[in-house]
């Protein structure tokens, strides 16, 4: 039989908003999701998070069952509008459960690895702008260095934004998620200072606090292939890979943005200077391992209709509960593109596996 690595490191992931509830348990202020879950129509059957797996009562149970998992750490995320539920004001209830829940993962064996920002922005950041507007850089500051002054050395390795692209444009440019606006400039902006906001934090933690817990970013990432060999089919698989891929890799690794999407782009941003100057140095601050969150490929074809003249096209391939390609293969194709074009650093699956439908039986012994 074989066997992974002695290096290899199994693990298993949560965000704070998916599993905690307690949304206004010891002082938090409500997050963009607590306001866009709470909106009708945005999610389906009006679920929220407000209750969620009651993980922030229920955590020493919740570690047993990780436990009992066998897996040897623990990926999970702070919620921001805990440690600073309003502007300027840090909660110290907030800090104490992720104090608690460390201890009680070291006290199992596991290794306790921390996202720092997972998408649940505090709605008092988002009332003055949000990710869009460049003072969001001071606020993510001050909490991370409240939380790097009161857990690291405690935590195995910390990530500083996870799936960058999902927080932008899902959530300002295609309004499918939180905080639901549908508009490319803020979009931009947002997917801007969350990069910059990257590079200061690992900055923050490696120059100024001189600390050796390593640190890194996660993207979601997901191979790009054109329906055909056809010359429009190719473009369009290029312009969905700069939308998806390309707009981040870049400045993290190259430190700059694909000029090819900029002019894109700038058929509805004609300004900028959101990026200023220093700020490409800043986003390509040096890591010391990459994240990788991957689920599928994508399959596109011309569309001169679409903003980016492509579209989502057919695939025979079998699919998951989301209606996702079940595409191990490419996993290996995007992980050989990555060690050809863009890093070197050690590469973490920080992300990886499938959703299908699943009911529950009143008889466990017969599913």
């Amino acid at each position: 039989m074989r066997k992974f690595d002695q290096h290899f490191t199994f693990g298993t992931a949560t965000s704070s908003y998916q599993v905690e509830g307690a949304v206004t348990q010891d002082g938090r202020s409500p997050s963009i999701w607590d306001t866009f879950a709470e909106t009708p129509g945005k999610v389906l059957r009006g679920d929220t998070g407000a209750v969620a797996c009651d993980h922030y009562n229920r955590y020493k149970e919740d570690v047993q069952i990780i436990k009992s998992l066998g897996v040897e750490s623990y990926r999970f995320s702070i919620a921001w509008p805990r440690i600073f539920p309003h502007e300027g004001m840090y909660n110290e209830a907030g800090m104490k459960f992720y104090k608690n829940l460390i201890n009680e993962l070291k006290a199992n064996g596991i290794k306790p690895v921390v996202t720092l920002y997972h998408w649940d922005l505090p709605q008092w950041v988002q009332d003055q702008g949000g990710w869009a507007s460049r003072k969001s850089l001071n606020w993510f500051r001050t909490y991370v260095k409240k939380v790097f002054e009161e857990l690291d050395g405690e935590v195995d390795s910390w990530i500083t934004q996870n799936e960058p692209w999902c927080a932008a444009f899902l959530g300002y440019h295609q309004g499918v998620h939180a905080p639901g606006h549908s508009n490319l400039e803020e979009a931009l902006k947002a997917a801007h200072h969350i990069l910059v906001s990257h590079g200061q934090t690992v900055n923050l933690l490696k120059q100024e606090l001189q600390s050796t817990t390593p640190i890194g970013i996660t993207l979601n990432l997901s191979p790009v292939y054109p329906a055909s060999n056809s010359f429009n089919d190719k473009i369009a698989a290029n312009n969905a890979d700069g939308y998806s891929n390309r707009w981040f890799l870049d400045p993290i690794f190259k430190g700059k943005y694909p000029y090819d999407m900029v002019n894109l782009f700038s058929k509805y941003v004609h300004d900028f200077s959101f990026v200023h100057d220093g700020d490409m140095e800043v986003i390509s601050t040096k890591c010391d391992f990459f994240g990788i969150n991957y689920y599928s490929r994508t399959i596109t074809e011309f569309n001169s209709a679409n903003d980016f003249m492509y579209k989502h096209a057919y695939s025979d391939y079998e699919k998951t509960g989301m209606g996702w390609d079940v595409s191990p293969l490419e996993f290996q194709d995007l992980i050989r593109r990555l060690r050809k074009e863009y890093t070197d650093l050690p590469i973490i699956i920080t992300e990886n596996g499938a959703s299908y439908h699943d009911e529950l039986s009143e008889n466990p012994r017969n599913p």
